[in-house]
């Protein structure tokens, strides 16, 4: 069976760029497709090798710097790729790789990150963030949103079965799309974070520089808090106006490899994360080396950490607490209940949690959806998955085999 993966764009190796990975160790045989690659040499390892095939986007100068100004331009770029040769088409989307057009004779699953958050629910959030509320240049972005929603309503149209990452996404392919999707939460490498039993008298928080990180929001609670220490790892646009609002007690390391990124979390006291994010990968890293985790109650750390009060629901272990506003005192007030109760939370309950979040789950998962899918497409060709008959329960077997020698 002839295999496609493809990607929105390949920039750096974030958090879609993970999952994007584990795609391509569970189907290795695949083709890579994305409407750019532009990631640096010395992060290229999630690639496993593979040339990535790219679009006209590719030529254009700079485009690194100036894809997400080409938005418009997207749509028609991600229907120039021909796919017809391939039987299995697995999308990795967050914007608009799930419009790549296939036939009925050919199972598209996109694995969905989250449906085009800019054009739908962070509409206005984006636009003003964005400068572009009033103006030529206002009017022309939104004219382009409003197109963009109108196709990516119908591109979803055609996606044979979506698989969400998580509940919260799940709920928003249901309320712009209409359809149902499998759940398969992304992976997390667990397996190399160490769980640290000693924390030291430090706060950490980490993510890319940008406005819906909402990392500004911690930095204000801890001027207010001066005797309590911070440290923001990451970088991105806003670390200029990040460090100037900072107090003494907050420091900045810039962006890090994992392994020191593994250290500073393994040491905190305490993980904050303040944006509603569709999944968050660095909470559940922060988990997996025993450290709790102080969020903003919504999105999909809902799913991946365990208040107290859920712990006594379901008689487990609690691995963090919530905050239920996106303010500085709201983070304040979180920060002060959880040095009240920080004797109930024990870093190796929090590190057993995370590892339910490892690489093998959502392989297994992945393999599982997609060979449901095929068995109840509308169509199907005389063209077995394994080479040999219909049944993918032979090769879901074999794929478990296989995974565990990459994790």
């Amino acid at each position: 069976m002839k295999v496609a993966i493809i990607h929105d764009w390949c920039v750096v190796y974030g958090g879609a760029e993970r999952v994007l990975e584990h795609i391509i160790d569970c189907y290795p045989q695949a083709d890579i497709f994305s409407l750019i690659d532009k990631v640096p040499e010395e992060q290229r390892h999630f690639l496993r090798g593979k040339t990535v095939n790219t679009s006209f986007l590719q030529r254009i100068p700079k485009i690194e710097k100036l894809y997400r100004k080409l938005l418009f331009l997207m749509p028609y770029a991600i229907e120039q790729f021909d796919l017809t040769e391939y039987d299995l088409v697995i999308s990795s989307s967050y914007c608009v790789a799930k419009g790549v057009l296939t036939g009925p004779n050919q199972l598209h699953v996109s694995y969905c990150h989250s449906p085009m958050r800019y054009a739908w629910d962070h509409y206005h959030e984006y636009l003003h963030e964005m400068n572009l509320g009033n103006g030529p240049i206002g009017l022309f972005a939104k004219r382009t949103l409003h197109k963009i929603r109108d196709w990516d309503v119908r591109s979803s149209n055609t996606v044979d079965r979506f698989v969400a990452n998580s509940s919260f996404v799940n709920a928003r392919i249901k309320k712009f799309y209409r359809r149902d999707s499998d759940i398969v939460f992304p992976p997390v490498e667990t397996s190399i974070f160490e769980v640290q039993h000693h924390k030291e008298d430090y706060y950490v928080t980490a993510g890319r520089f940008v406005p819906f990180k909402r990392l500004d929001l911690v930095v204000d609670a801890f001027r207010e808090m001066p005797d309590k220490k911070l440290i923001v790892v990451g970088d991105g646009p806003d670390r200029g106006k990040l460090e100037s609002k900072a107090g003494s007690n907050v420091t900045f390391t810039g962006f890090l490899s994992a392994p020191e990124v593994a250290n500073y979390l393994g040491r905190a006291k305490a993980f904050l994360f303040p944006s509603e994010e569709d999944f968050g990968i660095v909470p559940v890293e922060a988990q997996a080396s025993g450290t709790p985790v102080i969020a903003f109650g919504s999105g999909g750390a809902l799913e991946t950490v365990v208040s107290p009060e859920q712990a006594k629901r379901t008689q487990s272990q609690p691995t963090g607490l919530f905050f239920n506003r996106q303010t500085p005192g709201a983070i304040v007030d979180a920060v002060k209940r959880f040095e009240d109760n920080i004797s109930i939370f024990e870093p190796a309950a929090i590190s057993r949690h995370a590892s339910s979040f490892a690489p093998s789950a959502f392989k297994e998962a992945l393999l599982a959806s997609v060979a449901r899918a095929w068995q109840e497409k509308a169509y199907r060709p005389n063209i077995p998955p394994t080479g040999s008959d219909n049944n993918w329960s032979t090769e879901i077997t074999d794929a478990r085999d296989s995974l565990s020698n990459v994790g």
